[in-house]
């Protein structure tokens, strides 16, 4: 039969939508457009929505729009209050709903074809209910260990990793079984729970300070189990706006493993960093920690030309950004160069710091990332690390046993001075001792970060 004009349009609709995901990742992967690309993803958004509803015969439009409203007035409610220091929290629980989202779809129309479904149908399903299960559960875990209601310790037990496998290959057994005879309606059920409990425990051995890489693999499962759910439905834009989710998360999570020197092969199976003898050498007190007050500070800051700030989650909970603005902008006037180096996974999510400094104006071309920036260091005459620790450990390079052992960190102990803001000295996410702190060029004001930097203003304006 020819096209109707409401074909052409529906398909015109959905290109659009298409056309608009792929433009909006494309700005998101700059932090001067990322706003503009995430608004206009939301619109492709609306249209592939608004498409689907006027193309599909819905039961119901009442509840539609119910939910949309609701859905919306929530979603608006939490964008306000979420403090940008729970906002990788934040962001494992929208992976997570976006699995649950798929698997219960994916679960419904199960139910709806009944033995009309098709075999591909079926076998798209299965794999939307297995990955959308497993990103559900994983993402609650990383949730807890981000939030502090789950140890961010590896929890390691013998033949984890064989257990995972019988788990996966039961899975892939129950559903070889249900494509044999799509019948048995007790096969949906026990990949959902099978998949549930494996989701739990891959993330659960995973250690607290490789959070960010499980985000951002639990944001990949999100949208391939939403392709999955687009081929159950034969929807365009959802298999679209998946594969671009799930194609964008594995990209980056390649990016952070890189960064974290980290196998992919074991972040996607758990338990990846795990090493032995790791309290041995990492924990214990420390001896000769030099402390300095904010004037002293101000005078070190006042006599250099050059000055590397070092951001961390510390930074993100004390809300220093804006105050390290008005430091820099101080700095400059006084003929200092400022730069902030960024570390791939500073923070507790991809990209954590570039959005705080960016709320807090702070100029592009200030940002360097690791690689651009640690051959500096060794020429740059005052770090200024604000609430990091585990981004500037020496012992990731010099410590085999140590959970960070091998992932890229900043040189900062290679500059000619280190002041390290920290309200304490207790331990990193990755919970061990951070030698930084004791070596002869660094010292340690304790403080809050944002009151620390507002006193180190005030000192340097006093000079």
């Amino acid at each position: 039969m020819p096209a109707t004009l409401i074909d052409v349009l529906i398909d015109v609709g959905y290109l659009v939508a298409a056309s608009l995901f792929i433009l909006g990742i494309k700005m998101m992967g700059v932090v001067r457009t990322a706003r503009r690309g995430n608004t206009l993803a939301a619109v492709g958004m609306l249209i592939a929505v608004l498409v689907t509803l006027f193309s599909h015969e819905i039961l119901d439009f009442k509840l539609i729009l119910a939910g949309i409203v609701v859905g919306s007035l929530i979603g608006a409610y939490f964008a306000r209050k979420v403090q940008m220091t729970a906002m990788p929290q934040f962001v494992a629980l929208f992976n997570g709903f976006g699995g649950l989202a798929s698997a219960l779809v994916a679960t419904s129309e199960y139910f709806r074809m009944g033995s009309n479904i098709t075999t591909f149908a079926l076998g798209a399903g299965i794999l939307s209910v297995f990955i959308g299960a497993v990103t559900f559960t994983g993402s609650l875990v990383a949730l807890g260990k981000l939030q502090g209601f789950v140890t961010s310790k590896q929890v390691v037990y013998p033949l984890q990793k064989t257990l995972n496998l019988v788990l996966a290959l039961g899975v892939l057994g129950i559903g070889a079984w249900m494509l044999s005879d799509p019948t048995q309606e007790v096969g949906i059920w026990t990949i959902l729970a099978v998949a549930s409990v494996l989701g739990i425990l891959l993330v659960l051995p995973i250690g607290g300070g490789d959070m960010p890489v499980v985000v951002s693999l639990l944001n990949s499962y999100s949208g391939i189990a939403a392709a999955m759910t687009g081929f159950v439905l034969m929807n365009k834009a959802l298999i679209v706006a998946g594969t671009l989710v799930g194609a964008a998360g594995l990209i980056l999570t390649q990016v952070m493993c890189k960064a974290m020197n980290r196998s992919l092969a074991n972040v996607a199976f758990g338990a990846f960093g795990e090493q032995e003898g790791v309290e041995s050498a990492d924990s214990g007190e420390y001896d000769s920690v030099k402390s300095a007050s904010p004037g002293e500070v101000a005078m070190l800051l006042d006599n250099a030309e050059s000055v590397t700030v070092i951001p961390g989650y510390g930074m993100a909970v004390a809300r220093a950004q804006h105050s390290m603005h008005e430091l820099e902008k101080l700095l400059e006037e006084r003929g200092v160069k400022v730069k902030y180096a960024i570390h791939p996974v500073a923070g507790r999510m991809p990209g954590h710091m570039n959005v705080l400094l960016a709320e807090a104006d702070v100029g592009y071309d200030h940002l360097y990332e690791m690689d651009d920036i640690n051959p500096e260091m060794d020429h740059t005459d005052v770090v200024l690390v604000i609430g990091a620790n585990d981004v500037v450990n020496p012992v990731a390079r010099n410590q085999p046993g140590s959970p960070i052992y091998g992932m890229p960190v900043l040189d900062a102990e290679k500059a000619r001075h280190v002041v390290v803001i920290k309200r304490s000295l207790s331990p990193g996410f990755a919970g061990i001792k951070n030698p930084l702190f004791e070596m002869p060029n660094a010292v340690v004001l304790f403080d809050d970060a944002k009151s620390a930097v507002d006193d180190i203003s005030k000192e340097l304006k006093a000079l």
